[in-house]
């Protein structure tokens, strides 16, 4: 079963995370360019993250994660990163282990991702 469910959320969580890590303040614009997604779209994303209590927007326009937008943005963070690294480890050129990993990340279950790290972590890969 899914925590969360959302590809789309999912990713625009992640991109809030990452961005409030390199810049002072994130607004709608900054995910709208970090994504090349138009602005509107940003804003109604950005409706439906506040409505699920996943962030929350300050007067001046500034996002920022809540407790539950964090933890999903981490946990898609954390995949995102392990499954590039794995991948890479295996030989797969870092430009399409990144990419598949922009997938894989959202459609594996808790139980799957636990399996396949506790495995990594176990059976390390030899060059």
């Amino acid at each position: 079963m899914r925590t969360f469910g959302n590809e789309s959320s999912e990713n625009y969580l992640e991109t809030i995370l990452l961005l409030s890590k390199k810049l002072p303040v994130v607004r709608a614009v900054d995910i709208a360019n970090e994504l090349d997604f138009k602005k509107p779209s940003v804003s109604i994303a950005m409706k439906n993250l506040r409505e699920k209590e996943h962030i929350t927007i300050s007067e001046q326009g500034f996002i920022y994660l809540t407790e539950s937008g964090k933890e999903i943005a981490e946990m898609i963070y954390e995949r995102h990163l392990f499954i590039t690294k794995w991948l890479t480890e295996l030989g797969v050129p870092e430009d399409i282990a990144a990419q598949d990993a922009c997938k894989i990340e959202h459609v594996i279950s808790k139980e799957s991702f636990e399996a396949v790290k506790n495995y990594v972590h176990a059976h390390p890969v030899k060059h």
